[in-house]
């Protein structure tokens, strides 16, 4: 389960006997609730805190997986009562992955433990799979499963609807459709598609509305840095107003070249026919939701189905 820095926080959680906590990362996100990083890097560190930090009778192990490759572990690692374990790519850790390789088609890399070193060749994509996989690993070989085992299991997993998505509909070039609506996301997914990209990068991104306005000018200048061309548009603007959001987000990139299209429809479908053989379109922020909330109310919207129906019109 995910326990959120918000459930955290209000003490939501409190009286819940956790096992085994994992740490992802610490990227900017929630500082409409959180008044800065440190505030919110603290909140996620309750979990760790709090993890196993009794007298009374401990059920089971317990234990704390952390990103040997992000800062904030380090921190995580003084906070908690219990053991650690570390996973990573760049740093040393106890589940480290190398040679990694990343196509349109999957990821391969070796695993690196103390026990030995595993081929796995998986059918996610990216480096932040990468680094799922690999806390997957780490929590569940605590708790006694053969790695052999578990590595046969990931290579059979499709992936997760609206996480890096690929929307296929006889076109010749690539749609994607992601769940990234954080700069780190968003850094994240553009970086995995400049792995394999041959063609131009297409970016289609808004940000939410009655959120963490400060993140606005960062993903907008993230996706027009990062690529061929960049589309600002809305994302669940709620009850603020979608222009009002948009100039927001053109802090960041005042001067350079982008187009901007509030109608979300229309701006995946102007994606679509800006796109030519081999280039990828990422439509980011809405992932896997199959609805726009403008207001106070939900509307049917799913990325998939709009890029779907895009590529239907241009070939006719």
């Amino acid at each position: 389960m995910e326990a959120s820095s918000h459930a955290l926080y209000q003490g939501r959680v409190r009286g819940c006997d956790f096992n085994i906590g994992i740490f992802t990362n610490l990227t900017q996100d929630h500082l409409d609730f959180h008044p800065t990083m440190k505030d919110y890097m603290y909140a996620k560190g309750l979990l760790f805190s709090q993890l196993g930090n009794t007298y009374g009778e401990r059920t089971g192990l317990k234990a704390a997986v952390l990103n040997a490759d992000d800062k904030a572990s380090s921190i995580y690692q003084h906070m908690t009562a219990v053991s650690v374990i570390t996973y990573g790519i760049d740093r040393v850790a106890d589940f480290r992955a190398e040679s990694i390789r990343i196509t349109p088609k999957g990821t391969t890399f070796n695993l690196v433990t103390r026990r030995g070193t595993f081929p796995v060749s998986m059918k996610l994509i990216g480096k932040f799979s990468v680094y799922n996989v690999l806390a997957a690993l780490s929590a569940c070989s605590l708790k006694g499963l053969d790695m052999e085992k578990m590595i046969r299991v990931i290579e059979q997993v499709k992936g997760v609807a609206g996480r890096f998505e690929a929307v296929h509909a006889g076109q010749n070039f690539t749609v994607i459709v992601d769940y990234s609506h954080t700069p780190d996301g968003l850094q994240n997914a553009l970086s995995t598609i400049k792995e394999f990209a041959k063609g131009k990068i297409l970016t289609v991104v808004g940000c939410g509305g009655d959120r963490d306005r400060s993140k606005r000018p960062i993903m907008a200048k993230m996706a027009v840095d990062n690529s061929d061309l960049a589309i600002l548009t809305s994302d669940n603007p709620r009850t603020e107003d979608p222009e009002r959001i948009l100039l927001d987000m053109e802090a960041g990139v005042s001067g350079q070249s982008y187009k901007k299209i509030v109608d979300r429809r229309e701006a995946i479908k102007y994606a679509v026919r800006q796109a030519k053989e081999n280039d990828i379109i990422l439509i980011a922020g809405k992932g896997h939701e199959t609805y726009q909330i403008i207001g106070t109310t939900k509307h049917h919207f799913d990325d998939r189905e709009v890029a779907k129906e895009a590529i239907k019109e241009i070939s006719k």
